[in-house]
């Protein structure tokens, strides 16, 4: 595959879905989500409600580049899609981002990542937190553009479960990503300049996605390529507005 090309081209090489068996068999879901939890890393500890989404390895590529500065976030105002437990906003607000969107659809998850927030970041001049419960970005103030939003959506292409909350959390499909693009072109939410940062991999349908995203005017870059040996890739996409790099 040829990491460097974009657009269209980049469309034609991604690769089809998992077969639907071994999709089914990677994504199982654990038996403790409905039970408290707890999460480390980095030298923080979370606890993790029941129902909230535990972060895993393709969360971590977010939150690793958060806190390293691939992804930028100081100053600015980051979206944080689908933010779960909190831990990437509790990176941005680290990083000196300007303003942090805290938005997920699930309420106790935005309740849990303000806990968090507050007790490993607490007041920071400069700095607000900004908790948004909706439907993607239903719920965002009036007026508010973004110069940086990343999302790990719950892509899986085939159902893994019929418990609502490993749905909301995994295999809500290819539809989710198509309507968060068209939000985001629509409403006109990306700043001059903004970054989108998107991990899917081939449990997901790689080529319907981005296709969306292509039809809603966003130029699609691989940003990183994680090959896992067990037959799923998965891609960090960084999409920019129309040509700009």
């Amino acid at each position: 595959m040829d990491t460097t090309a974009s657009g269209p081209a980049l469309l034609k090489q991604l690769p089809p879905p998992l077969p639907a068996e071994r999709i089914i068999a990677v994504n199982q879901p654990k038996a403790d989500l409905h039970t408290t939890r707890s999460h480390e890393w980095n030298g923080w500890t979370f606890e993790v409600p029941p129902g909230v989404f535990m972060p895993g390895w393709t969360s971590r590529m977010i939150h690793e580049r958060l806190l390293d500065g691939r992804i930028d976030v100081r100053g600015r105002r980051y979206g944080a899609m689908g933010v779960g437990l909190g831990v990437e906003a509790v990176v941005a607000g680290v990083r000196g981002a300007r303003e942090i969107h805290a938005i997920d659809i699930h309420p106790e998850s935005v309740a849990t990542t303000v806990r968090h927030y507050e007790r490993l970041v607490g007041e920071r001049e400069g700095t607000a937190l900004i908790p948004v419960v909706g439907d993607l970005f239903d719920g965002l103030p009036e007026g508010v553009r973004l110069d940086v939003v990343t999302f790990n959506p719950p892509a899986v292409s085939q159902t893994v479960s019929d418990d609502p909350d490993v749905v909301r959390n995994v295999c809500v499909g290819a539809s989710l990503p198509a309507r968060f693009f068209a939000q985001l072109n629509e409403k006109d939410l990306l700043a001059p300049g903004g970054e989108v940062f998107l991990v899917v991999s081939n449990t997901a349908d790689l080529h319907t996605i981005i296709r969306h995203a292509l039809d809603q005017g966003f130029t699609p870059r691989i940003d990183h390529l994680h090959d896992w040996q067990d037959g799923v890739v998965t891609f960090l996409f960084r999409l920019t507005r129309g040509g700009r790099a």
